[in-house]
Parts: C-alpha cells; sequence; structure tokens
C-alpha cells in the first residue's frame, strides 16, 4: 500500500527518486499516466494491467470511452528503475503535471500521485475545507469500521 506523502527534486534530466517503501511495493517497473487533477497517476503493473482491461472492456463506440482511453494510454509510460531508485518522467508527462524543480510524491492507496508543489498546495486547500468534506463523502457508501 502506498501511504505518506514526500518532496522530492527533479534532476536536469527529469529523473526523481521513488521513495524506498514504495520501490520495494513496485518490483521493477511503474507505469505513469496523467492523472485526473492536474497531477500525474503512477501504478504498479499488475494494477494498470487490471485498469487497462476494464478500460479496455468498455465499448469504444461511445466518445466518452474514446476520451478516457486517449488520457490514460497516450500519456501512459512504462518507466524501469535505475540503480539509484530513479524513474526518469517523459518531458510530455512533466509538462502535462507542470513539474518543475520540486515533485510532491503523495500515496493513493493502491497506487501514488505525482504533483507539483502548487497544484498540492490548492489540493490541501480543497481536502482542508471541512464543509466541503462533508458533502463530498456523504453521498459516498462508507460503511464503519466494524
Amino acid at each position: 500500500m502506498f501511504l505518506g506523502r514526500y518532496e522530492h527534486t527533479i534532476d536536469e534530466k527529469g529523473r526523481i527518486t521513488i521513495p524506498s517503501d514504495f520501490r520495494e511495493a513496485l518490483g521493477e517497473a511503474v507505469f505513469v499516466t496523467q492523472g485526473f487533477d492536474g497531477n500525474l497517476q503512477a501504478f504498479p503493473p499488475e494494477l494498470f494491467e487490471r485498469m487497462s482491461n476494464q478500460v479496455q472492456a468498455i465499448s469504444f463506440l461511445g466518445s466518452n470511452s474514446r476520451m478516457l482511453r486517449r488520457l490514460l494510454f497516450s500519456n501512459a509510460k512504462e518507466i524501469k528503475f535505475d540503480k539509484a531508485g530513479r524513474i526518469l518522467i517523459p518531458a510530455f508527462l512533466r509538462e502535462t503535471a507542470n513539474l518543475g524543480e520540486i515533485a510532491i510524491v503523495v500515496g493513493s492507496g493502491e497506487y501514488f500521485e505525482i504533483w507539483s508543489p502548487e497544484s498540492w498546495q490548492a489540493q490541501q486547500v480543497s481536502l482542508n475545507d471541512i464543509e466541503a468534506n462533508d458533502q463530498r463523502y456523504s453521498a459516498l457508501d462508507l460503511q464503519p469500521l466494524p
């Protein structure tokens, strides 16, 4: 499980070190694609394959299905770790998420996200809005823990 929040530098070549506990859970590679919130999403290979199968099972005749396919697959890249535990984020993905010299790596359970500091700060403001959270989460079917 991917938990926590980490700030890491991105070098001039576009490489970022992924937290060691994240690397242990990933193995040799990670799939990175455009996220839905101005960020990047990074998936373990098994989860990316499951998600990809689900998306491909949706009929491509609907325009929303085609848009989802384009969003996920045209921006996806399998990236292998180097010996230093870094991944090279392609320029097109760095541009998509407005990444500069610093990135925030955020655990999201089964996957993790990569944010620019500015976008993450805006996300934090939203996450800390108590009234909005009440409305957002009350509609979800969250069962109390036993």
